[in-house]
């Protein structure tokens, strides 16, 4: 049975952006932000997931982030996920992607003996493809970016189908690996009822703490940390100690990208401009972008 471990993230959905997206020290305003599952990460776990199927594995999902990002873990489950963890820290917060590979890295080191890790080639809140990337640098094994197929894999290797630019290339690598996958690489597949069933109550220690009358479902017996691991429900949460992660190369203090300056651009109706939906309308819009060099 293959060990398998994903890399998923919770990120701000970039489709209902507002005006507080970015806080003034230049970080993300996640607190502001709707937030949904990174959709290439989720084409990572249908991978893990499809190898799962085939081969026979234990997928463990891990994500860092806010208390909240328990929901991502949450939806692994629902999908087929065995094992999720939270790696959750103020310490943490602030992280660019090379603080955020090496916490993550910590995380795998901490899990043990990996076969095959798993993550989408990028976020879209960052759009950087470098976690992935970086943390298979941290952990000193091999990588393939851009999967499209799993070819074939046995105990000591595994053949991918992958992307470039001008068409596919088939590549083999030796396990352990990292292998980032690409949004049209499969199509990841719903929940499961039953695991839903199973997990919605799954639940972090934070979570925990501060269960209310929303959560009326469960009798008080079913309100302890005991019960919830007992029935396979307690969502673990890492901390920056549990991972044994050095504090000055985690957060803030750790990324050595800083954001200079910040620009809000809010256009005024004296700024735009209406382009009649006819022949002549289009044909002076593309004459326009020509001389101002932005197309041809």
């Amino acid at each position: 049975m293959y060990k398998i471990v994903v890399l998923a993230k919770q990120v701000p959905d970039t489709h209902n952006v507002t005006a507080k997206a970015m806080k003034d020290d230049g970080t993300v305003n996640r607190a502001a932000l709707p937030t949904i599952f990174n959709p290439e990460d989720l084409n990572a776990l249908e991978a893990a997931l499809q190898v799962k199927d085939q081969y026979g594995a234990e997928i463990t999902v891990i994500t860092m982030g806010p208390p909240t990002a328990a929901e991502v873990l949450r939806d692994s489950l629902y999908r087929g996920a065995d094992k999720v963890v939270l790696l959750t820290d103020r310490r943490f917060a602030g992280a660019d992607t090379l603080a955020t590979s090496y916490v993550l890295s910590c995380a795998i080191k901490k899990i043990g003996k990996v076969d095959l890790i798993f993550a989408g080639v990028q976020a879209i809140d960052g759009d950087t493809a470098q976690v992935g990337p970086q943390t298979a640098e941290k952990l000193e094994i091999s990588q393939i970016g851009y999967m499209h197929d799993i070819l074939g894999l046995t105990k000591t290797e595994i053949k991918v189908k992958r992307a470039i630019d001008n068409g596919t290339e088939v590549v083999k690598s030796k396990l352990p690996a990292m292998i980032t996958v690409t949004g049209t690489a499969n199509e990841p597949r719903f929940p499961s009822v039953k695991k839903v069933a199973k997990f919605k109550k799954a639940m972090t220690k934070t979570e925990l703490s501060k269960m209310s009358d929303s959560l009326s479902y469960l009798s008080p017996s079913d309100y302890t940390e005991a019960a919830l691991k007992g029935k396979g429900l307690l969502i673990e949460e890492w901390s920056l100690d549990d991972v044994k992660a050095d504090p000055a190369l985690c957060g803030l203090s750790g990324s050595p990208t800083k954001v200079f300056k910040i620009d809000s651009v809010v256009l005024g109706a004296t700024e735009t401009k209406e382009i009649p939906g006819d022949e002549s309308g289009i044909r002076s819009l593309i004459h326009e972008l020509i001389e101002e060099h932005i197309i041809g």
